[in-house]
């Protein structure tokens, strides 16, 4: 994104750190971070974020109707953001001197479109073999991969997330070749240099799992294990079973010292689930599938924060609900394989009125351009089946619930005083197939402006490439 970048005077998210600035937290502890329940065996972010937001300046957008995020809605509203922050929402806030004014009559305010499932940077484009690095399938079991380490910053798909969907947020997981597919990352979709310049700070890391045919057919047709769904669980439960010994010994050695028992790196990660340090992001389509998937986590003690694609989660709301799994979905696409055949055009709406966490998410470089389409389908499908959903609460699953499922819900996905001033403003009503994003701000820099040629992001890979004559 190299014209927004100019034109916000130097690269601020450029994978270095200004001078002067906090140390991470490896940094703090001598290379050692802590996170919850964690103790000081080994560094758990041993390539930390270096993301610096961009320079904004005050701001305050007027006379617009506002979608909270989190259910509210305000007509002929108003928001105020200063220092990259939410500073005031409301109805009638007024401009103190040096704040730059928006009057947004006939436009719409949400908070800026979060895609818990991309693949953004791993599967870029163009997509070639080359730049195809989203799937580790040499073995079922691949949880010593880290997906940030295959993103390409250049990716012309963020730039487009950006203008084009209103994307601020987006994990990027390892695909689904494997019952344990590797770590996954959040990053805030800005321009940088390298990932960690992306890297979304203090946002807990994910582990990709699979379920159901992808890790069958792989495998299978290699003539390994897994082979069959029964495969799928006896891998991942021995799996698990080691994770939980691998824990034990490094808990005793933090307790009481001695000789550090031998690194693994894919133990690391299991670790961390088990401990709550990351979250579980399950890749799964059939609801008897997903309620054996959270006995095991039962079984092994640690819970799945969402399911993604989950086409039939609606058959299972209530015990999403009790196990505190979110479900991340699509509007309309299913039947391309067995397992995606039963779904219904209601899910969303189903798992909403039974009080499960539900959203929208991508899985897919074009989808991500136009999210709020697909609510916007999802919703009309619920409104024709008598399901009373308003254009307010379908915004949670767009901001609100995919912050949660990340844990990030208190950083971000809502327009509330303190958060990161992470803001889309349309040029119409949001659910409409003819609006576009009229402006993105990224923690309070206007990163993106429609009638601004220099502020409209253009990746690094779009700006040439070189002649005959220059060196290859």
């Amino acid at each position: 994104m190299v014209a927004a970048c100019a034109a916000l005077i130097g690269c601020a998210g450029d994978g270095s750190r200004p001078s002067g600035a906090a140390k991470s937290a490896p940094e703090q502890a001598g290379g050692q971070s802590k996170g919850p329940g964690i103790g000081k065996g080994y560094s758990h972010d041993p390539f930390p974020s270096t993301y610096r937001a961009y320079p904004g300046v005050p701001t305050l957008v007027t006379n617009v109707t506002i979608f909270d995020g989190e259910g509210g809605r305000i007509d002929r509203g108003a928001v105020l953001f200063r220092d990259g922050k939410i500073a005031a929402i409301g109805q009638s806030l007024t401009a103190e001197a040096g704040v730059t004014v928006i009057d947004g009559q006939g436009k719409y305010l949400t908070p800026g479109v979060i895609d818990i499932h991309s693949h953004l940077g791993d599967y870029p484009s163009p997509g070639v073999d080359a730049l195809s690095d989203g799937n580790e399938a040499t073995g079922p079991v691949t949880a010593d991969v880290w997906a940030e380490h295959s993103v390409w910053p250049q990716d012309p798909g963020f730039g487009r997330a950006l203008a084009n969907g209103g994307v601020t947020t987006l994990q990027i997981l390892p695909g689904s070749a494997n019952l344990f597919g590797g770590r996954s990352v959040v990053l805030k979709n800005v321009y940088a240099r390298t990932m960690q310049g992306m890297k979304f700070p203090g946002a807990p890391y994910g582990l990709k799992m699979a379920c159901g045919e992808n890790p069958k057919r792989v495998y299978g047709s290699r003539g390994r294990q897994p082979s069959t769904r029964m495969g799928n669980v006896a891998v991942d439960r021995q799996t698990w079973a080691r994770a939980v010994e691998y824990k034990r010994r490094w808990d005793k050695y933090e307790k009481d010292g001695g000789e550090p028992p031998a690194r693994d790196i894919a133990m690391d990660t299991l670790r961390g689930v088990i401990e709550g340090e990351i979250r579980v992001q399950n890749h799964c389509y059939r609801a008897d599938e997903m309620a054996i998937v959270m006995d095991m986590a039962k079984e092994f003690g640690y819970r799945v924060s969402a399911f993604h694609h989950a086409v039939e989660a609606y058959k299972i709301a209530d015990l999403l609900k009790a196990n505190d799994t979110c479900a991340a979905v699509w509007a309309d696409w299913y039947g391309f394989k067995m397992e995606s055949y039963d779904a219904v055009p209601e899910n969303l709406a189903i798992l909403e009125k039974e009080g499960a966490c539900a959203m929208i998410h991508s899985d897919d470089a074009n989808g991500i351009q136009r999210l709020n389409q697909e609510v916007a389908k999802a919703r009309a499908s619920a409104l024709r089946s008598g399901f009373d959903i308003s254009e307010e609460k379908a915004w949670k699953w767009l901001s609100y619930n995919p912050a949660m499922a990340l844990g990030i819900a208190d950083k971000t996905g809502s327009l509330k005083p303190g958060k990161m001033a992470d803001v889309v403003l349309w040029n119409g009503n949001p659910f409409s197939v003819y609006t576009r994003p009229d402006m993105v701000w990224v923690d309070g820099a206007l990163l993106y402006d429609a009638k601004d040629p220099k502020r409209r992001p253009v990746s690094d890979f779009e700006l040439g490439q070189p002649g005959e004559g220059d060196v290859k």
